[in-house]
Parts: structure tokens; sequence; C-alpha cells
């Protein structure tokens, strides 16, 4: 007789019990560090010096547009045209010629009425992690508002503290659930591994660079 499915059951059952113990974990950990701090109203949210807009691909895989950039970029040009940001930092992907989410930001915010100048293009944000740790040790910037949906915004905000920063988000709208259960699953998976980056391994960016500050704050006497 066979017991090897029966061991191989009895060893998966713990695992996988496990594994979703450690989401759920995670998930409540950064959700209650974080939730309080996510704003909705683009009148509620403190002036900020720079405001962290985080980056996606512009266009999914058919060539369609991406709902969640889309509702990014509306959602930051939201933000500055209520004053509550001097500039913008566009912190994303571009890894390669052919894929550049940083420029894809830009000109989508140059299209929304943003002044070019007000716009700051990190192009070594690979991560969620990356972009948070650059725009601090990089760009100098220690109180920021971060722009994104907002289950993300709420891991950004966990790593930002971590590191010291004051940081609140604005939250761009999500999309319907259909489209984006993708993202929400994979957005569950990378809080586990925040965890992880924040408490065990102290993950770094993958590159830094000299510093570059952005602009001066404005005498507006606004916080």
């Amino acid at each position: 007789m066979n017991l090897r499915p029966r061991r191989l059951k009895r060893l998966l059952l713990p695992a996988t019990l496990g594994a979703v113990g450690l989401v759920l974990y995670a998930s409540r950990a950064i959700r209650k560090d974080s939730e309080t701090r996510v704003f909705r109203n683009a009148s509620a949210v403190p002036h900020k010096h720079v405001a962290l807009v985080l980056g996606c691909a512009p266009v999914l895989g058919g060539g369609m547009p991406n709902g969640f950039f889309e509702n990014r970029m509306d959602a930051a040009a939201r933000l500055f045209q209520a004053g509550k940001a001097d500039y913008l930092l566009l912190s994303g992907d571009n890894h390669s010629i052919h894929y550049d989410e940083p420029t894809a930001m830009k000109e989508a915010l140059v299209e929304r009425g943003v002044p070019e100048d007000r716009l700051v293009l990190d192009y070594a944000g690979f991560s969620t992690s990356d972009s948070v740790i650059r725009a601090q040790k990089v760009f100098g910037v220690e109180d920021l508002c971060v722009v994104s949906q907002p289950d993300h915004i709420m891991r950004a905000i966990y790593i930002a503290r971590h590191h010291g920063m004051k940081a609140v988000g604005f939250a761009a709208e999500d999309i319907a659930m259909r489209w984006g259960w993708r993202t929400r699953v994979r957005e569950s998976l990378a809080r586990v591994r925040t965890l992880f980056d924040v408490h065990v391994w102290d993950r770094q960016p993958h590159f830094l660079g000299p510093p570059i500050r952005i602009g001066e704050p404005e005498e507006s006497g606004r916080i």
C-alpha cells in the first residue's frame, strides 16, 4: 500500500494553513499601522513638499489601457491641482528602453495639466521598497504623500515609517474586482514579502546614486 499521498496530504495541510495565516497576519499588521493615514479626499490631505507617485504599467498585455495607471494619474493630478504637493516624484521601472513607467507617468500628467517643471522622474523604482527608500536616500524626502491605490499605499507607508519617514497617502480609485483580482492577489503576497524585507532582510534599493534635491520648500505656512 502506497502511503505517500497520505503523507503528502499531512504535510500540505499545515503548510497551506501556515501560508494563509502568514498572508492574513501581514495584511492585518500593515493595515493596522497605515490605514488611518490614507486620505480619499484631496482637500483633507496635509500639504507636502513632495508627493511620491508609484508606477505601474500604463497598458495591459493586450494593449488596453491599465485602469490602475489611469486612476493613479488622475489622483496625482487632483492632488497637485488642489495645492497639496509642490512636486510630484514619479518613481517606476525603466529596466529597458522598451519599458519606461516614469516617462509614461510624466506624459500622462502633463496631459492632465501638471507643469512639467514640477515633475521629477526616478527611473530606478523597481519595487515599492526601492521607490520609498530612494525617495529618502537619493531625493532627500523625509515627509511625503504617497499616491496609488489604497492597499498599495498602506504597504508603502509601512515601509516609509520603518525607515523613519513621515508619510500619508492619497488614494486613487480602485478598479472592479473582476478586472483587478490578479493585482490584489499579488498585493497580498507582496505584503508578506514586505514584512520580511523590513524586519528580516533590511532590504535596500538595487541602485542608489548621488543625492538629488527637489526644489526648495515653498514659504506657504502650510504643514
